[in-house]
């Protein structure tokens, strides 16, 4: 008796299933991308029990005819690719032909479609979870296609058993919805679970469409605090919005990444938006975004999972750079004029919130700051002597000395900024009258305003044109050190030294051949790599900044990178560590009593520097309140 037989075509397809259906929002997924690949402009889903009693999708898109609706329903039959260079370069969502055989395998399935504008000249098959001729009949339906499906896995309890209450299988069906339709804004989409609507969304014709379906999805704090980007180069366009870092999450759970309008998992991706968020945002907090990569289809290999949540790049560490420059540019370029909104509020997600000074005692700052600040983080407590000098390190870090002019700040305050405003107001202020008085007769105010005073020597209080303005003088002045020691290290470039004693690598061949390859990218970043052996490597000179580190195990950690990312940036991570923590006892500390001129020069470096929103550690610099929240705060006007 022969071992080996072939599958029957229910077996295979129920087997198919399982890499294809694991649950109903899967079903869901695989049913919405059909209709938008048959061009349909509106989606309409209802879902029963979360699901597991009844998914249907009705569109308008372009029908299936009657010809075709039996072979719809087999396996291995789509409309979408015919030969292996369609495969190279696929360009619409669904391709595997797996789908609507996979689901009607494992539930009762019904398929309408008309492919005509006569509602009477429709036709409907169906299908209950076995091996059977489809027989296809006339329905009526307008032009578009509808897919119930019942009962999902009925025919499967083994797999059934593995569904999980009502409530988390519509959380990830809602999951599905709310990704496809931060897609496809040309088409309108409503999902109605046990009969109650949960969302209508009209189709989107402008950038402000857009923008309010995405509040609605995913809340109105996102977007306000979200800073839109389009940027393209050498084939490639990123698009869409990210959250700024005063908007953060506890999770990774609101990170859309769409390749050329296909929502993917991707650790290249993944990488390189974390590094572009690692010098802006607190430790264990996770960036929001919602982003479009648009390149060349024959770039990316989508058929490398049965579900197609994954992809392949053909040249990832491009698309890695490229990821990860236009985002850090984006992050970089905000400045407190931007972060602004109406009434003098900083964008972003607020909430009440204690804040810890440097002595570890609270006190209460503002109605209306950011998650983070909600986070209660306390300040080193660190403070310079009374009448040390207030200077900003310069170079490879080394403090600036001289005594204290009250008439300009050592760290080069006072000088003309590049904020945009007048002469006039770069100069120095006595008192904070002096300041009001000027801006009141010039009628220019900055965004940050005019200091007026200190508090418990941690905070400065300033006046904008719209209320107040809180600055933890420490942390901004931190942010403002360690940009100018980044430019002053990118400037002369990264100093290295030889090793008095060369450091061997034992390593496999494969990371031997990555070290040897990416010999060059070492030396620029001050490390000399040599090999020496198949499976050997010597380190010969190592950067000045990393002196007293590992440098085995940092070699290793960057090769490891290379070979998974194609990139690597944990030597510039670890100078620029070093370098945050040199401009971190090297700022202004609590308790230091400043006047009112370096108070104010340090107001209008904070607007012309780069990421000064957050301090080296993504702790936020400052916050606002609006005159309008004053007055409402001790019930003005009632």
């Amino acid at each position: 008796m022969a071992k080996i037989k072939k599958l029957d075509t229910r077996l295979a397809n129920q087997i198919a299933a399982g890499e294809v259906v694991d649950r109903p929002a899967s079903v869901l997924k695989e049913l919405v991308e059909n209709s938008l690949d048959a061009g349909a402009s509106q989606i309409d889903v209802e879902v029963e029990a979360g699901g597991t009693k009844r998914v249907l999708v009705r569109d308008n898109g372009s029908g299936i005819a009657q010809d075709d609706m039996a072979l719809a329903l087999d396996s291995h039959s789509t409309s979408k690719i015919y030969d292996l260079d369609d495969l190279e370069a696929v360009s619409t969502l669904g391709f595997r032909g797996e789908a609507l055989a996979s689901i009607s395998s494992v539930s009762r399935l019904t398929l309408t479609a008309n492919t005509t504008e006569k509602a009477d000249q429709g036709w409907k098959a169906m299908s209950v979870g076995r091996d059977m001729d489809v027989e296809v009949t006339p329905a009526a339906r307008p032009k578009g296609t509808s897919v119930d499906v019942e009962d999902l896995f009925f025919n499967t309890p083994a797999r059934r058993k593995f569904l999980r209450k009502e409530k988390t299988e519509y959380n990830h069906i809602d999951e599905v919805f709310r990704r496809n339709a931060l897609v496809s804004f040309d088409t309108g989409l409503s999902l109605t679970h046990n009969g109650r609507a949960i969302h209508s969304l009209r189709a989107c014709h402008s950038q402000l469409e857009r923008e309010q379906r995405i509040a609605k999805l995913l809340g109105q704090p996102f977007i306000d605090s979200a800073i839109h980007l389009e940027l393209e180069h050498s084939g490639f366009k990123l698009e869409g919005w990210v959250a700024q870092p005063t908007f953060s999450r506890s999770q990774s759970d609101m990170q859309y990444f769409f390749v050329n309008n296909r929502v993917i998992k991707d650790r290249v991706v993944a990488h390189a938006v974390k590094q572009a968020y690692r010098d802006v945002l607190f430790h264990g907090r996770h960036p929001a975004f919602v982003l479009y990569l648009s390149l060349d289809p024959s770039q990316v290999d989508v058929n490398v999972h049965p579900s197609k949540h994954e992809v392949r790049f053909r040249d990832s560490r491009q698309v890695h750079d490229f990821i990860y420059r236009s985002l850090h540019k984006v992050l970089a370029d905000v400045r407190p004029q931007d972060n602004i909104g109406e009434g003098g509020q900083p964008a972003g997600d607020s909430s009440a919130y204690q804040n810890h000074d440097s002595t570890g005692s609270s006190s209460v700052v503002g109605a209306q700051v950011t998650e983070q600040q909600a986070m209660g983080l306390a300040e080193p407590q660190v403070a310079y002597a009374n009448g040390q000098n207030w200077a900003t390190p310069q170079g490879s870090g080394q403090h600036g000395s001289g005594s204290h002019n009250p008439g300009q700040s050592s760290s080069g305050y006072g000088s003309h900024s590049s904020s945009g405003f007048s002469p006039a107001h770069q100069q120095l202020y006595t008192t904070a009258g002096e300041a009001a008085e000027l801006a009141a007769d010039n009628g220019e105010i900055p965004p940050l305003g005019f200091a007026i005073a200190q508090l418990k020597g941690i905070y400065i209080l300033a006046e904008n044109e719209t209320g107040l303005i809180v600055v933890d003088m420490h942390a901004a002045h931190e942010r403002i050190t360690y940009e100018r020691m980044k430019s002053a290290r990118d400037a002369e470039g990264i100093q290295a030294q030889p090793l008095l004693v060369p450091v061997s690598l034992a390593l496999s061949e494969k990371e031997a051949d990555c070290a040897e390859n990416y010999a060059s990218v070492f030396l620029d970043l001050g490390f000399e790599l040599q090999r020496v052996a198949a499976e050997s490597v010597i380190i010969r000179q190592i950067p000045v900044f990393l002196a007293s580190a590992d440098a085995e195990m940092l070699a290793r950690d960057v090769i490891a990178d290379l070979l998974q990312y194609g990139t690597s940036d944990r030597i510039m991570n670890h100078i620029d560590d070093i370098l945050s923590t040199m401009a971190c006892h090297g700022s202004v500390r609590a308790n230091r009593r400043l006047s009112i001129p370096e108070m104010n020069a340090l107001l209008r470096d904070m607007e012309r520097t780069e990421r000064s929103g957050q301090c080296n550690h993504g702790r936020p610099t400052w916050t606002a309140m609006s005159l309008a929240e004053l007055d409402k705060l001790f019930l003005r006007g009632r």
